[in-house]
């Protein structure tokens, strides 16, 4: 299949753009183009994927932030309780002195489970964010 090709620029840190060049490096990639639009195909799966959370269900949200970025400990908090009815718990670890790690475990409509993930990954300072559900066995 022949597709025109777009051409794009795109800003990062260096740090990140280091580690992404070591993984195509490792992975065998051709060209950090190559490696880019295997990432966007990934995200683009996992955004599908998500749009299609539906009915009871039961998970975990993982998130690793920087809890010095201003406002972004408060932010959280607030979100956390707009969705207070699929929070069951969660776990709150501080990795190092800017780092935290939180595993917040769900149960409820999907669909809020949806809600609640892109919220909490669209925001500044949230480095790392994943959303892992299943259906209950009940439902199986």
């Amino acid at each position: 299949m022949d597709q025109d090709l777009m051409r794009i620029g795109v800003s990062l840190p260096e740090n990140l753009l280091e580690k992404f060049d070591e993984i195509i490096e490792k992975r065998g990639y051709s060209s950090r183009s190559e490696g880019i639009r295997d990432a966007i195909r990934n995200y683009i799966v996992r955004h599908e994927w998500m749009s299609d959370i539906k009915g009871r269900r039961v998970g975990t949200l993982t998130l690793m932030y920087d809890h010095t970025k201003r406002g972004l400990s408060n932010t959280l908090t607030e979100i956390q309780h707009e969705h207070a009815e699929i929070i069951q718990s969660s776990v709150h670890i501080h990795l190092d002195q800017d780092n935290c790690l939180e595993v917040i475990i769900l149960d409820g409509d999907g669909a809020n489970f949806k809600d609640f993930g892109e919220k909490v990954m669209a925001l500044k300072g949230v480095k790392y964010s994943k959303l892992n559900t299943a259906k209950p066995s009940e439902d199986v």
